[in-house]
């Protein structure tokens, strides 16, 4: 990474400074969002940045940039930063306010950050070469507003580190009816059957733009039916397949659950559909 961008300036990182009395240091008080980009190509920025929008008027913070703005923005740090597989981390936060208080004005100059970082070569959809990831499961004792992509992520930071001291990936998370909700950071899907199924999106549920994108490949170019809907514990643990999601790891299977094997631990012969097309049509919702 060798250039980043601050409150307007481009910069070398080490010349990138923000106030201590910045409520994103303070309180987490802002968005984020993390758009991937090989080669120079975004996937699904239109659809990140609908989500920024989105944050922002939730925290009731008001956002100064058009989506085109943005986009050129992120288009120069790439090429800045030598293209390649990339992440655009945008950080919009409310901003350094004279005094600390819980309570925020509208007078307070948003702090706005993105830089780059470099990501993993998009996923290998070889059957015979996939990684397979290890998750565990905790209840989920995370804010109830977690349909908002905040920066305040401890929350999602100890559910991640708890499952990752056990010798895991990724930890599925359930609300205390037993119910999934996501993981600690990604959007999950089962297959039972010839059914695909997700937990449907409430406060719950981060709305992920990766989930957004399986979904409409699914819908639109597959012959598969996908459901949207409460799903147990149990249903999870006995789902022929388990996804985990996200930008950077796309559509990751999962091989092993709480030490158990899922499904017969070789065949995952829907993922690789799904995410065959997903890689197919990566690039259409920019």
């Amino acid at each position: 990474m060798s250039t980043v961008f601050l409150n307007g300036e481009y910069m070398a990182p080490e010349d990138a400074k923000i106030s201590p009395m910045d409520r994103g240091f303070l309180f987490g008080d802002g968005i984020y969002e993390v758009i991937p980009s090989y080669d120079g190509k975004f996937v699904g920025f239109a659809l990140h940045f609908e989500r920024l929008l989105n944050g922002l008027a939730a925290i009731r913070l008001t956002n100064t940039f058009t989506e085109a703005e943005f986009r050129e923005i992120c288009t120069q740090l790439v090429s800045k930063n030598g293209k390649g597989n990339l992440g655009v981390y945008i950080q919009i936060s409310r901003g350094p306010a004279p005094v600390r208080q819980h309570g925020f004005s509208d007078d307070i100059t948003p702090t706005v950050f993105i830089y780059t970082f470099e990501i993993p070569p998009m996923p290998n959809v070889d059957a015979g070469n996939t990684k397979f990831y290890k998750v565990n499961t905790q209840v989920d004792t995370r804010w109830q507003n977690k349909h908002i992509k905040s920066t305040s992520l401890l929350g999602n930071v100890m559910h991640y580190q708890t499952s990752k001291d056990a010798g895991f990936d990724e930890t599925l998370l359930f609300n205390t009816h037993g119910e999934l909700t996501e993981a600690a950071a990604c959007n999950v899907f089962i297959v039972s059957g010839n059914k695909i199924l997700t937990p449907q999106l409430d406060h719950e549920k981060l709305p992920g733009i990766t989930r957004a994108m399986v979904i409409d490949v699914v819908n639109k170019h597959s012959t598969f039916e996908l459901e949207e809907r409460v799903i147990s514990f149990d249903e999870v643990i006995n789902a022929d397949e388990v996804w985990i999601t996200s930008s950077s790891k796309q559509v990751a299977p999962v091989g092993l659950l709480n030490d158990q094997v899922v499904g017969d631990g070789k065949t995952y012969s829907v993922w690789y559909q799904v995410q065959s097309l997903f890689t197919k049509h990566l690039f259409d919702y920019n």
